[in-house]
């Protein structure tokens, strides 16, 4: 399962981080998972729980920002989210347009807790 190697990697990280704040607290992980990723959020958020319950990281939380697919209209200049496998611009109506988000698969943030 593509999502449990995701949700490990992600762990490993927070270890890492709390190796650097000894006696700090994490409380909760931010991921950001593109939609073109190929990573399932709720597949990933189920992983995480299950790796998370009874670690020493209990009860760390995942929250992840589901970022959809967006293109750029090289003619207009119009950035806009793709909906319904729609890649003309909505702007200027050309069908050729560049994709420039949506396969983003990135930790975004760390809360900590100070002792």
């Amino acid at each position: 399962m593509h999502e449990l190697g995701i949700a490990n990697s992600v762990l490993e990280a927070v270890r890492a981080e709390a190796r650097l704040h000894p006696g700090a607290r994490f409380t909760k992980v931010g991921v950001r998972v593109g939609e073109l990723s190929g990573v399932e959020p709720d597949s990933l958020s189920f992983c995480f729980e299950a790796l998370v319950a009874g670690s020493d990281l209990a009860p760390l939380e995942l929250a992840i920002e589901r970022c959809p697919r967006r293109h750029r209209c090289p003619a207009c200049d119009v950035s806009f989210v793709v909906v319904d496998y729609e890649l003309a611009c909505p702007q200027c109506g050309k069908a050729q347009t560049d994709c420039i988000g949506g396969e983003e698969l990135e930790l975004s943030f760390l809360e900590v807790e100070q002792p």
